[in-house]
């Protein structure tokens, strides 16, 4: 379970075979079934969790209960309400498995504790924190200035695992689409292809 952990670190940052021990002692693993609850909504985010097996969706849902996806996790990344994480308040997101699941969490108390114990995570972090945000930023941008076949189109380029894994009607959501605009935008890829 933590061969994956160790391996997105060490592709980020060098980091010492003590410093790997140290690392691990901070996490817990877990096993989460198909749709299991990893976070509800109005609950405290008391961990930030790392997919070492499986798939998880974090969503909100509106006022008519539609889900809104804000993101996936693959096997290498990272999850939580970060939020909630941070700053101890209740969770505005949801997070379940779309597959059976194995995570390792670690607590925001261990999170600091490890921060300090081994400085090498605190450029780990950082690292990640600066690729979340050029993602983001990314995404806002394709949210409001991309067609419909655009999105779909950057997403299948961008993330083809996402379209090969995840049943269409969840990237649906992801993209702020109806599932039969992604069916339609489908079916006219296939169209053209032939």
């Amino acid at each position: 379970m933590f061969d994956v952990l160790l391996a997105h670190i060490q592709d980020k940052v060098e980091i010492t075979d003590d410093q790997k021990i140290q690392v691990q002692a901070f996490f817990t693993p877990k096993k989460l079934r198909k749709k299991q609850y990893l976070l509800q909504e109005g609950d405290l985010c008391k961990c930030l969790s790392f997919v070492s097996k499986g798939l998880l969706k974090s969503y909100f849902l509106d006022e008519k209960g539609n889900e809104h996806i804000n993101m996936f996790a693959f096997e290498g990344w990272w999850i939580s309400d970060f939020n909630s994480f941070v700053h101890q308040e209740k969770s505005v997101l949801n997070i379940d498995a779309v597959e059976e699941t194995e995570i390792l969490m670690i607590t925001l108390e261990d999170y600091e504790k490890m921060m300090l114990q081994v400085p090498v995570m605190d450029r780990y972090f950082r690292i990640l924190y600066q690729n979340s945000l050029v993602t983001k930023d990314h995404r806002l941008i394709v949210s409001n200035s991309y067609t419909a076949e655009e999105k779909y189109l950057q997403l299948a380029q961008k993330n083809p695992e996402m379209i090969k894994r995840i049943p269409h009607n969840l990237i649906a959501s992801y993209l702020g689409l109806a599932p039969e605009t992604i069916s339609r935008i489908r079916k006219k890829i296939s169209l053209h292809n032939t």
